[in-house]
């Protein structure tokens, strides 16, 4: 069986092509475990086929997420000059979702891998797989289509990529294939039990406290079809918080009954951004991300938009209104 009979070959193409070169793995900023689980996995496969690699990225690696790394070879991108390597990114709808500040004066990445349906394709290999749950699940694919190693480490960075990127697989990009290949990752040795712990029992009482402050900021809206919360400016420092304590929030707007869209707008050190989540795919949130230069998936997506808090709301509370009114007439969706 193949988990990706039109890609896998692709993939192979790719890695062949990097033997004998240096190799960044380069996620975005702000990662999550999809982002930090996809750059250990190949990271680790790279090395133990011979070729050089490093993961890089812009931002410290979360808290939360740091047991994933054991050995595996971590740059942040401040501290790593790029001379002389070669890029693959990993879960990057686009360039600028590096964060870095190297392009244009490094080449364009050699290869681009990823599963969100907005990527712009901006590497000369794109490999991307829209009805994939996860970058996770495709590299997990990907390395038993082509038969390379995976050794525990490997296992549960992928795994771990899969399971917060469905949300422990109760979102809607969870399928079949989604457990298929999460099983068999278990099997290659996925200590779940402690996986579970390190994700969702280590949780700082600065995260708990920006939860109960996100919560008591939620507002309803379009008939309680929408539930807005706010992070507003010097929360975080007020509280001891760091930027990845937010992650995931957003899902406590989304799982109120009778709401489709849940979603997070905060401000940090004058910077906007928003999180939106669907509990449908047909709800398109994607489409609204991207009237803001943002992107992500059909019922996951978000966007950085510099306005103040106030006038940022208010532009997203109106586009969110007529794309409901689209999706209603069945032209969205």
């Amino acid at each position: 069986m193949k988990f990706y009979p039109a890609q896998s070959p692709l993939f192979k193409v790719l890695i062949e092509s990097a033997k004998g070169k240096k190799v960044a793995v380069v996620g975005h900023v702000r990662p999550d475990g999809d982002c930090i689980g996809s750059q250990v996995a190949l990271c680790r496969m790279l090395n133990s086929v011979g070729i050089e690699s490093v993961c890089v990225n812009q931002d410290e690696v979360p808290t939360t997420l740091a047991f994933l790394l054991e050995d595996t070879p971590f740059m942040t991108g401040p501290d790593f000059d790029f001379a002389g390597w070669d890029v693959i990114t990993v879960d990057c709808a686009d360039v600028e979702r590096t964060g870095l500040k190297i392009w244009p004066k490094l080449p364009k990445p050699m290869g681009n891998i990823d599963h969100h349906i907005s990527n712009t394709r901006y590497g000369w290999k794109n490999l991307i797989e829209g009805n994939s749950a996860a970058t996770g699940e495709m590299l997990a694919g990907f390395f038993l289509d082509c038969d390379y190693p995976m050794d525990s480490v490997t296992a549960t960075a992928l795994y771990v990529g899969i399971a917060t990127d469905t949300g422990q697989f109760r979102f809607p990009s969870t399928t079949r294939h989604t457990f298929y290949l999460a099983g068999i990752l278990v099997d290659r040795g996925v200590d779940l039990s402690e996986v579970n712990r390190e994700l969702y029992e280590e949780e700082s009482i600065a995260k708990l406290e920006l939860l109960q402050t996100f919560l008591r900021s939620f507002q309803l809206h379009f008939n309680g079809r929408v539930c807005l919360g706010q992070l507003k400016e010097g929360i975080y420092e007020a509280l001891g918080a760091k930027p990845d304590d937010s992650e995931g929030l957003v899902n406590y707007a989304r799982s109120i009954a009778g709401v489709d869209i849940g979603v997070l707008a905060e401000q940090r050190f004058g910077k906007t951004k928003a999180s939106l989540r669907a509990k449908e795919k047909r709800f398109r949130v994607d489409l609204i991300a991207k009237e803001f230069n943002g992107g992500g998936h059909a019922a996951a997506a978000g966007f950085h938009y510099n306005l103040p808090m106030d006038e940022l709301v208010s532009r997203l509370l109106e586009a969110i209104g007529q794309h409901l009114e689209k999706v209603d007439k069945g032209i969205i969706g």
